[in-house]
């Protein structure tokens, strides 16, 4: 799987799907897309990811709690705002 970072753009490939979508995993590795040589795999954090259509990651690969708003820390966050 493809996923795209925030900040640059750039397109890495998902070493281990089931990392990505463990919601209690902030960090994931994946290979940069730069080239035609194979990149070392290297660590990103998920909050730092998009799909290449621009769409964020779902919810509940990224927030444990997510089946409970109340402990949730996104609906923490969105209080505060």
């Amino acid at each position: 799987m493809f996923l795209q970072l925030k900040d640059s753009g750039d397109i890495i490939k998902v070493l281990d799907f089931q990392e990505l979508i463990d919601p209690s995993t902030h960090i994931i590795h994946a290979q940069d897309q730069l080239g035609e040589e194979e990149q070392e795999p290297d660590a990103y954090q998920k909050q730092n990811l998009l799909f290449p259509s621009g769409e964020g990651l779902p919810r509940c690969w990224v927030d444990a709690n997510y089946r409970h708003p109340q402990l949730s820390s996104s609906s923490t966050t969105n209080k505060q705002r």
